[in-house]
């Protein structure tokens, strides 16, 4: 009997059965952590992205992406609220001076740089 082009190029058959059915693995592939904005693209990814997901799955490199995607977005993140602090004067003495006018403060800074970083990274 002729070999098939997937026998031809490695792969192998399990019988199950009366059926042969290819024995498919995904490479092994280093455990990274994966924080919150890697988690919000790899959602992204499964719904809007399926193709790209798909192949970042069986080429067993999903996770290396996710972790690096989670520390693209954590450090533009930072560096966007380091930024914003500073181009509107949020300084330690504001914080010891109306601690809650710099609570709100930061907080509408940090709403936005998550704003940015979901558009730039996470769902782009």
């Amino acid at each position: 009997m002729a070999k098939t082009i997937f026998e031809e190029l490695g792969g192998k058959y399990e019988r199950k059965d009366d059926y042969l059915i290819p024995y498919l693995t995904v490479p092994a592939e280093e455990e990274q952590p994966i924080g919150i904005w890697g988690q919000r693209h790899l959602n992204y990814l499964k719904q809007y992205r399926k193709v790209t997901y798909t192949n970042l799955l069986t080429s067993g490199k999903i996770n290396t992406y996710l972790a690096d995607i989670d520390r693209q977005a954590q450090e533009r993140f930072k560096r966007l609220i380091e930024d914003m602090k500073q181009a509107q004067s949020i300084t330690e003495q504001l914080k010891a001076e109306n601690a809650l006018e710099w609570t709100g403060r930061l907080n509408n800074i940090r709403a936005y740089a998550r704003e940015i970083v979901e558009k730039e990274v996470i769902y782009a």
